[in-house]
């Protein structure tokens, strides 16, 4: 399918379709025209996209996570699942903190937005 319809049928911008491919995360097929083509299994891979990108990972890690091997018994495998979860984990942690830092504005400025309102004339 062309982009447009690949779009529609995902829910994913034209423009971020082509994001994607520049960031390495999809390779679309290109017909003779050098078009675009979009087949089941690249959509498919857009919905794995999108989901890794909305739950806040940033590009280099959602490439990361797709460029895993699908498993096995190699060490090199495990070795690698492990460093992914770990940057996975450091991301959480950084996320965390911003989240606490906010939180804490947030109560500031509520605490702020109390005071005035109970002062005012």
């Amino acid at each position: 399918m062309k982009i447009g319809e690949a779009s529609r049928v995902s829910g994913v911008s034209a423009r971020s379709l082509r994001h994607y491919e520049d960031e390495g995360l999809i390779s679309p097929g290109r017909r003779s025209n050098g078009f675009r083509d979009y087949c089941p299994s690249t959509i498919d891979r857009v919905f794995v996209v999108r989901s890794l990108l909305e739950s806040g990972l940033p590009v280099r890690l959602v490439r990361h996570v797709l460029s895993r091997p699908a498993g096995g018994p190699d060490g090199g495998a495990d070795a690698v699942c492990e460093e992914f979860l770990g940057e996975v984990q450091r991301y959480r942690d950084r996320l965390a903190a911003r989240i606490a830092v906010l939180s804490d504005q947030q109560a500031a400025l509520d605490a702020y937005l109390l005071e005035a309102r109970t002062t005012a004339p």
